[in-house]
């Protein structure tokens, strides 16, 4: 029979760990109640929000915030805008970094390192803001979708991350055997890469869609038509340049309506912005430690 032996912590171990969880739970703490609030505030009254009657749990259930949130026009528009920004720009973002990323990664690929070096580059020194907008303006693409997903459509960072992934991962055997049957690159990356690679996909996807979702600058930059507005450039508005409108209060109640809707629309609208990639999140969690992980041992 086997017998399994178990190591004794000293008591200087156990003390390292009971201090570990005491760090790590103020921590967790710190972080989860200030989340807790903004839900709980979300779901309160006005009156109970701007009295700071909410501490933890809602008080005085209301649903006013999200009926004033999903009746406004704008702030609905400017949620179809900001899903549509965020597919459309994540798919252009993952095609060209991978149209990059993979070339960058072949042994074989001729002057890669002068590409590479070029690419570093461009991450180090930048035109900066004002020959940006001359370069958007001058294609054309001032007030229009484009402006929102082209001058973002690639991440060096990010090419530098997936290049090594492909690098370590990839054996260039696995090349050499498909070459030898007749697999030309484009299929090579199509069947056999691309499978191969699910989890620095999902990583630079998951990377590329946050940034778009939170995108409010170069809207604010390019963008005049509030059609076209995303919707964190809405939530600024109204957070930092207290911009209710008469319209929103709708069925909201009494007197304090203007403030008590703002505090409302405050919380609720993080909730709403914040829901989508809470959901998305957990399915691709689990990809972070492999993918980022490997792509970042080497190179």
């Amino acid at each position: 029979m086997q017998q399994h032996s178990t190591i004794r912590e000293s008591g200087s171990d156990k003390a390292f760990t009971i201090v570990n969880y005491v760090i790590l739970s103020i921590v967790l703490l710190i972080i989860l109640y200030p989340l807790i609030y903004v839900v709980s505030a979300s779901f309160s009254s006005s009156y109970a929000v701007l009295s700071g009657k909410v501490w933890l749990w809602p008080v005085e259930p209301s649903l006013d915030g999200y009926k004033a949130v999903f009746k406004n026009k704008n702030i609905l528009t400017g949620f179809q805008n900001t899903v549509f920004y965020t597919i459309a720009g994540t798919l252009i973002n993952v095609i060209m970094t991978i149209l990059a990323a993979y070339p960058l990664s072949r042994r074989d690929f001729n002057g890669r390192n002068v590409f590479m070096l070029i690419f570093v580059f461009t991450m180090m020194f930048s035109g900066g803001l004002i020959p940006t907008y001359f370069i958007v303006k001058e294609l054309h693409m001032i007030d229009t979708v484009w402006a929102m997903l082209i001058p973002t459509a690639l991440s060096v960072w990010n090419v530098i991350i997936m290049r090594t992934y492909f690098q370590t991962t990839i054996p260039h055997e696995l090349l050499e055997a498909s070459q030898m049957d007749g697999c030309n690159d484009f299929r090579f990356l199509r069947s056999i890469v691309l499978p191969l690679s699910g989890p620095i996909l999902a990583v630079i996807a998951l990377f590329y869609a946050v940034g778009h979702w939170n995108q409010y600058f170069n809207a604010m930059i390019y963008l005049k038509d509030p059609e076209l507005y995303p919707l964190q450039l809405i939530l600024r508005d109204i957070l930092v340049q207290n911009e209710v409108k008469i319209d929103m209060l709708g069925d909201v109640k009494t007197a304090a309506a203007r403030q008590g809707l703002r505090e409302l629309l405050k919380y609720s609208l993080i909730v709403v912005s914040s829901v989508p990639l809470l959901i998305v999140y957990p399915f691709v969690q689990k990809f972070f430690v492999k993918g980022v992980m490997i792509g970042s041992i080497k190179g």
